[in-house]
């Protein structure tokens, strides 16, 4: 895999970043093992969970299962040094409220560096935007931890342009770190204007022009969109039905052809190509669906083929 900069921070992180949402929860240890070792032995080193990952799988999940996973394969494998570290925190999960206060920024950092059993975090997200609190509290609550050794970096997910903006200005002007990057929902196939996924947010045209003019990277979540660019058994959310995507789906169907790729690794593809480039998250729960994801960030698309993909649209908006 290739390594690209994570914003401004001088990090080199892998172009296709594991997501670690289901391990020790949805997905066993020994799985979750082969996967982390399958990635970093394909040349990755990023990976990414959050506090919350996976509360919701069943009655015994109560959240911090993949930090706490994540931390068991790190003491067996001793390659601390060799990967970089995602988290994040904001969103609920038991025992815990919504929010970014100060208060709860520090209790849930340290909570998950004893659940990674690490020091210092990589990048520590905003999980989610928070209104209800002064965002100078909550930029305040990351310089220190910042300050303290326990993190390195900063991210922002499922934020607005505006509010990237108005939290980069406040920074400039109180001297604090900026958010370097933002995770936001964002696949080849677009939602339809006005409709959301709240409490998560997609990437629209705002945001993916705001990440051009500011040294900030952009991540994308739920790329392959629950597998239903290649599973027929499974249709994609109301949000992305219309003839937009109806052009899209066809675009993306001739690039396959012509190149002998499957869709998912198209989409990757793409994700990496198109202006501006963003890092996927993989979530692959077998070794054959991780090999797919880790063989499409060597797949170099074509200025015809990619003029294709970013030009298909319904002909009615066109």
């Amino acid at each position: 895999m290739k390594k690209v900069k994570l914003g401004f921070t001088g990090m080199q992180v892998s172009d296709l970043c594991l997501g670690c949402l289901y391990f020790g929860a949805r997905d066993s240890e020994s799985d979750s093992f082969e996967r982390l070792d399958q990635y970093l032995d394909a040349g990755g080193n990023f990976l990414d969970t959050a506090n919350i990952y996976s509360h919701w799988i069943n009655e015994k999940t109560k959240g911090g299962e993949s930090e706490a996973l994540l931390g068991r394969w790190l003491k067996k494998r001793g390659n601390r040094s060799q990967v970089l570290i995602a988290s994040k925190m904001g969103f609920p999960y038991p025992g815990v409220e919504q929010g970014l206060s100060e208060k709860q920024i520090l209790a849930e950092c340290d909570k998950s560096l004893q659940r990674l059993g690490v020091d210092t975090i990589d990048l520590y997200y905003a999980h989610t935007d928070d209104l209800a609190t002064d965002m100078a509290e909550t930029l305040g609550a990351f310089q220190k931890l910042i300050d303290d050794g326990k993190i390195r970096a900063i991210g922002a997910s499922n934020f607005r342009a505006w509010r990237l903006e108005q939290a980069w200005q406040l920074a400039d002007r109180h001297q604090l770190t900026k958010y370097c990057c933002i995770q936001q929902r964002y696949s080849y196939l677009r939602p339809k204007s006005g409709w959301d996924f709240q409490p998560q947010l997609a990437a629209n045209d705002d945001l993916l022009d705001y990440v051009q003019h500011r040294p900030i990277s952009l991540l994308a979540y739920s790329p392959l969109l629950n597998g239903a660019y290649v599973d027929k058994r499974k249709s994609f959310q109301p949000q992305y039905m219309g003839p937009d995507s109806e052009a899209r789906l066809k675009a993306l169907a001739e690039v396959c052809q012509d190149t002998g790729h499957k869709a998912n690794q198209i989409v990757y593809a793409w994700l990496m190509q198109t202006t501006p480039q963003a890092i996927p998250l993989v979530a692959s729960s077998t070794r054959e669906q991780l090999d797919e994801a880790i063989a499409a960030s060597k797949i170099v698309l074509s200025e015809t083929h990619l003029n294709k993909l970013n030009e298909a649209r319904d002909s009615v908006l066109a």
